[in-house]
Formats: structure tokens, C-alpha cells, sequence
């Protein structure tokens, strides 16, 4: 039975900051993928339907009291990891990437929804205060494990990006959660001593970013072509834009990936500064309504479930926008609610859902 004042307390102001980003991404979509000949389904109805399945998952999740799911953290997060290791194991390669499976006609990315498992794991396992001097590294053997585990089996595919988000997210929480201060320098000498090991592991293309990052110049039409494409189409579209459906880098194809992890210097070209500085200006308010979300939440694993759910957003917003204008390594990640993608797009909105339960139930607790 649903509780008729949850109706009541439905958190509208998130709901619309989501639904701006969603369908002015369809939008960026239409223009940047109407030129030529379209053989299926086009990508922004693909991307409208995806909408519409994450909206119901993402509603669904919110109307569901978000403690019940301290029940099934633990099982979800092992069942995403199984679903990694089928994967590596019978996955659908594509562009030299195993990362899909398929069932039946869907087709689907396992690790974007690792990552809302491992907030529900964390969350789970810090649900408890650590009392007032934190937790130390003693207390965290088994949330290393719910990173690393994961964190193998997606740089396995490889998907360096996705391994990033997931770190990243982790460290944060820890940052949240409050992890002693000592634990957390020993963790970034660990970290910073483990750099030329990780190194080594890496792939030669993602090694060549890096690079490449540093000088793009050095390999202009390889590593470093999607670098420089991308900082011409932002820097292109001027104050106000090209307009829309007018941006040349796009119609003539010189701008790579421009529907997924490019899709950033796309609207810089057509929207120009002032579309950016909206886009980005709704992006900070969407995850200061999720911070404000998190610290208001009545118990604690609320509070960590929403945190977790802002960092993800955080990182992915922040890594993009700063791979496409050439502050980062193209590491490919991308942008959310604006790039396209079924399983990257319904993953987020159900961490959307989880923020909606939250901010639903303040007033309930």
C-alpha cells in the first residue's frame, strides 16, 4: 500500500531538473544525428523510448521504501557481479570491447548497473557510525572488495572509464562517511605507489590518450583526432552557437562520437557559451539538490544511498565536460541524461528513483 502523502512530499524540483537534461538531450540528439540516411530506428527515438522505460524503473524504485532495500543490497551487488562474469565469458564484442550481453532481443551493459549496486552495497555496510573517531583501514576489507572485485572484471572488458566512476564514487563515500584522516593519506601514498603498476596494465589506445592528452599534436589524426575535434566544435560555437542543427563539425562528421561521449562539444557548437553555461548550471543544481537530499535524510543509510547516487553523478558530469574541452584524458565516459545509451541512461535514472525515495521520505521518518 502506498502511503498517500508520499504524493505529497514528491520531490517536483528534482523530477523537473531531470526531465530539462533528459529531453533537451533527445533534443541535442535529433540535431546532431539527422544528417544522412537514417537505416532503423534513429537514435533519438531509440533514446525516447529508453526515456520511458527509465521513467517508469526510476518511479518505480522511489515509491518503494528505500530501507527495504537494505534486504537486498548485498544480493544485488553479487548478482551484478555475476552478470560481469558472464560477460567476459559470452559477451558481444564490439569495436574491441566485450561489454554487452544479450537477452533475447535486449541487449544491455551489466557494469553501468554495478554501479548502482555498489552504493547499495556501501551503503549497506555503512549504515552504522563508526562512533566519533571513524572507521579505519581495519574496518575496510570487505568495501575494498565490493570496488576491486568489480573494478577487475570491467577493465577486463576493458572500460577504463566505467573503473574510474567506480573508484571514484568509492573514494568519495569513504570521504562521506568519515574514514580517519591518517587511513585516508596512507590510501593516497597506496594509491600514488601503485600508479606505474597500473600503468602496465594498461591497453596501448589508452596509454596513447594519455599521451596524447598531454600533446595532441603528436598524433593528430589518431589519439589525439577526437581531442582536437572536440575543443574546435566547442570553441566554434562562440557565445551564442551555431544554431540548431547548424553545427558544421557534426553535419560533416569530423566531430567522433558526438551522440555519446562527445555529445558536450555538439551543443557547445550549436548552443554555443550560453547553452553550455545553462546545461551546466542545471547540472550543479540538480547535484546540490542531491547533496542537500543526502543531508537531510533521516537515518544513515539514506544518507550514504543518496551521497552515492550524487558522487556518481558528479564524477561522470565533471570527468565529461572536462575530457571534451581537453582538461582530462578521453577516457570515455559519458555525459548523463544527455549521451546516449539504453542501459547507461536507466541505470542513472534509477539512482534518480533512490534520490526521490529519499527526499520523498524526510517527512515521513
Amino acid at each position: 500500500m502506498i502511503d498517500r502523502r508520499l504524493f505529497i512530499h514528491f520531490d517536483w524540483a528534482l523530477m523537473g531538473m531531470v526531465l530539462f537534461i533528459a529531453l533537451f538531450g533527445i533534443l541535442n540528439l535529433y540535431s546532431v544525428t539527422s544528417n544522412g540516411e537514417t537505416v532503423g530506428t534513429p537514435i533519438y527515438m531509440k533514446q525516447m523510448i529508453w526515456l520511458a522505460i527509465g521513467l517508469a524503473a526510476m518511479l518505480v524504485i522511489a515509491f518503494v521504501e528505500y530501507r527495504y532495500y537494505t534486504d537486498f543490497a548485498y544480493i544485488v551487488y553479487v548478482t551484478a557481479v555475476v552478470l560481469l562474469i558472464i560477460v567476459l565469458g559470452y559477451g558481444i564484442i564490439t569495436s574491441g570491447a566485450q561489454r554487452w550481453v544479450r537477452v533475447g532481443a535486449i541487449k544491455f551493459q551489466p557494469s553501468e548497473f554495478v554501479k548502482i549496486s555498489l552504493i547499495l552495497a556501501l551503503a549497506k555496510f555503512f549504515q552504522s557510525s563508526p562512533g566519533r573517531e571513524g572507521y579505519s583501514l581495519k574496518h575496510l576489507g570487505y568495501p575494498f572488495l565490493f570496488v576491486f572485485l568489480p573494478m577487475i572484471l570491467i577493465l577486463k572488458q576493458p572500460d577504463l572509464g566505467t573503473a574510474i566512476i567506480l573508484l571514484l564514487v568509492f573514494l568519495s563515500v569513504l570521504i562521506f562517511v568519515k574514514v580517519r584522516w591518517s587511513s585516508l593519506i596512507t590510501l593516497g601514498v597506496m594509491g600514488v605507489s601503485l600508479v606505474p603498476l597500473v600503468w602496465r596494465f594498461l591497453k596501448d589506445y589508452q596509454k596513447r590518450r594519455i599521451i596524447t592528452f598531454l600533446n595532441p599534436d603528436l598524433d593528430p589524426l589518431g589519439a589525439g583526432y577526437h581531442l582536437i575535434q572536440s575543443k574546435i566544435a566547442v570553441g566554434s560555437g562562440g557565445i551564442f552557437g551555431k544554431g540548431f542543427m547548424k553545427g558544421t563539425q557534426c553535419k560533416l562528421g569530423f566531430l567522433p562520437e558526438q551522440h555519446t561521449d562527445f555529445i558536450f562539444s555538439a551543443l557547445g557548437e550549436e548552443w554555443g557559451l550560453v547553452g553550455c553555461i545553462v546545461v551546466v548550471g542545471v547540472y550543479l543544481l540538480l547535484i546540490l539538490w542531491g547533496l542537500r537530499i543526502a543531508v537531510g535524510s533521516k537515518d544513515r543509510f539514506g544518507a550514504v544511498l543518496s551521497f552515492g547516487v550524487v558522487a556518481m553523478l558528479f564524477w561522470h558530469t565533471f570527468i565529461n565536460i572536462a575530457m571534451v574541452l581537453g582538461l582530462m584524458p578521453v577516457v570515455g565516459i559519458p555525459l548523463p541524461l544527455l549521451s546516449y545509451g539504453g542501459s547507461f541512461l536507466i541505470s542513472t535514472l534509477i539512482g534518480i528513483g533512490l534520490l526521490l525515495n529519499v527526499s520523498m521520505r524526510r517527512y515521513l521518518f
